[in-house]
Order: C-alpha cells, then sequence, then structure tokens
C-alpha cells in the first residue's frame, strides 16, 4: 500500500510517499481501506512541534523523539473509509461498513489502510456525508466536545466567547455550543466572519478591529483555541464562577490550572481529548441529522500531503484541510 511515512524533523517537504506492507488486523481491529483523512494542527505538532508552547517543546520531545522521531511512523489524526476486512473477535462492523474515525496522536490516516480496534474512537459514517465531508468532522468535534461539555460543563442559557472561532476545533465548537443551547460570541478574523455567522454564532468579533477584553460583556466560559491569550488578560471578562478553557498550554498554565482548581472563584482548566467512543459516537449522530457541518477550507490528493502541511501550518486555514486518499 501507499502511504506517508514521517522519519525527521524539519522542512514538510522530508515526508516520504512510500509502498510500504499493507496492515492485517489483529483479532479486535478492523482493517479500513481509506478513503480520505486530514491534516490537523495535531498532526502538525508531532511532525514538527508547529504549534507547541516553547515550555512545553522538552515534554513533546521525549514522548515523539529528541532530535529525530523516535520511530518511523504514518501521521494522520482522522480517516474515513470502508471496512475490509476484521478480527475474528469483531462483532460492531462488518466487511462493507462505510466508518469515520478519530486516531488521534497515534496516526495511521495518512495511508491507503489502516488497522483500528472495534471499541476505539470509530463510527457508522453518516449517509449523507461524502468521504471528505465525514473526514472533516472528528478531531475538531472531538476536541471541542471535550472541552465545552467535559471539562466546561455547558449548560443552556450560558454565554460562551471562542477565541480561533473559524478553524477546525472553533468551527465545531461553534456549532456544539449552540446545540447544548449557549449564546455565542465568536473571536475570527474579519475574512471569516459570515462564515462562523454561518455556523450559528450569535455575535462575532473581529479580532483585527476589537479587543473583546476592553468592552463590558463578560461570559461563563471562554474558549481559546488557537493560544492567542491568558487566563489573566481574560480574568475581568468572566463570570464570578467563569471558566477559561485554554486549549493550547504552556508550564505556567498548567500551574495556574492546579491553582484554580483548589480556590473558589474563577477557573482555568485545559487538558488532552484523548479518542473515545462516546464521543465519535454522539459526534456522528449529530453530523446525521445535520446538526453538526464539516467546514473544509480546501482538499490535496495523498501524493501532495507536503503542501498540505505547509498551508496548515500557516495558521490560517478554515475548518479542515483534507486529504483524498485514491486507490488503483
Amino acid at each position: 500500500m501507499k502511504a506517508i511515512l514521517h522519519t525527521q524533523y524539519g522542512p514538510a517537504d522530508l515526508l516520504q510517499f512510500k509502498e510500504v506492507d499493507k496492515p492485517a488486523p489483529k483479532d479486535n481491529e478492523v482493517l479500513i481501506r481509506i478513503h480520505a483523512t486530514t491534516v490537523s494542527s495535531g498532526d502538525c505538532n508531532v511532525r514538527n512541534f508547529t504549534f507547541v508552547i516553547k515550555s512545553m517543546l522538552p515534554i513533546a520531545k521525549l514522548m515523539f523523539g529528541i532530535g529525530k522521531p523516535w520511530k518511523e511512523r504514518v501521521l494522520g489524526t482522522e480517516l474515513a473509509g470502508e471496512v475490509e476486512g476484521a478480527g475474528k473477535d469483531v462483532k460492531r462492523f462488518r466487511t462493507g461498513d462505510r466508518v469515520v474515525a478519530s486516531t488521534g496522536m497515534a496516526g495511521g490516516g495518512h495511508a491507503q489502510y489502516a488497522c483500528l480496534p472495534e471499541k476505539g474512537a470509530l463510527a457508522i459514517k453518516p449517509d449523507s456525508l461524502g468521504w471528505e465531508e465525514a473526514v472533516a468532522i472528528p478531531f475538531g468535534a472531538n476536541t471541542a466536545l471535550y472541552y465545552l461539555r467535559e471539562l466546561g460543563k455547558i449548560q443552556a442559557g450560558q454565554e460562551l466567547l471562542i477565541i480561533g472561532a473559524s478553524g477546525s476545533i472553533g468551527s465545531a465548537g461553534v456549532q456544539l455550543a449552540k446545540h447544548f443551547g449557549a449564546t455565542v460570541t465568536a473571536v475570527c478574523s474579519g475574512a471569516n466572519v459570515e462564515m462562523v455567522k454561518s455556523l450559528g454564532a450569535d455575535k462575532v468579533i473581529d479580532y483585527t478591529n476589537e479587543d473583546f477584553t476592553k468592552n463590558a460583556a463578560t461570559y461563563d466560559l471562554i474558549f481559546d483555541v488557537v493560544g492567542a491569550t491568558t487566563f489573566d488578560r481574560c480574568h475581568n471578562s468572566l463570570k464570578p464562577k467563569g471558566i477559561f478553557l485554554a486549549c493550547i498550554m504552556g508550564l505556567t498554565d498548567m500551574v495556574r490550572i492546579l491553582w484554580t482548581s483548589i480556590t473558589g472563584g474563577k477557573k482555568m482548566r485545559g487538558g488532552v481529548a484523548i479518542n473515545n467512543l462516546e464521543r465519535m459516537t454522539f459526534i456522528a449522530e449529530l453530523a446525521a441529522a445535520g446538526k453538526l457541518k464539516p467546514v473544509i477550507d480546501r482538499s490535496y490528493p495523498l501524493e501532495q500531503i507536503a503542501e498540505a502541511f505547509k498551508y496548515v501550518e500557516q495558521g490560517h486555514k478554515k475548518g479542515n484541510v483534507a486529504i483524498r486518499v485514491e486507490h488503483s
């Protein structure tokens, strides 16, 4: 099979488009013939630590490799495709099922085939979505759902501010917050205002023209997807029991999260949205019902994935960048 191999840090052109052995499923795994995948910010962080805060670099390098990756690997945090085979213990899926999955930091999506555990973050693909549309949902929606529902305990009637509302996580976050009944103020660039409004945001702030911390508005939740601000800077914009959700964190942020967890009043929270079957199923059901719509900026064929990485690593994509995986 064809796959993109990550063997060294540096420019995206160092990624290798190669022929490798097709995987065989273990007893509890399904073999998926991949039709679409994405390049996510998570992929960029594993590939070259693109969006990792400087204070967290030593930890990231310990996880993925100092100097060069610990092992040759296939990146790709999400995929959509057909089940081509299954291990003897698999009960949830059968050959021919069309599925969508979140693989997380384990990767595997940047190839023609992948094996995933039956009990992983794997769900039936909504019939209403094409391959690229379906694959544009898992990474952003899984992360946004984890932050809003599990860390933020979002409730109907709350006031929410999302910073970085036009990207993969932010665009999903706007839609999920509206589903939960919150009033959403979104922050993005002027070029993305209309797109974010179309997702359901009640108000959109163009950060190039307005600083939300300078007005009198306060929020129950502030969700910073892109690491654009800090808990201290947003303190006066939070309600007395408000929560600041930080998607990108440094070491000082981790200390602040611990400190605010044991004190009263305003809180800071953050974490890692590890793959989760319940969240993946919930997301797929919302998408099937038309309540969670994918946002795709552009798409590339698998063999041009280096160009996709270069584009994503500029930090200005709208929603998701999809990758088409062809089979002869």
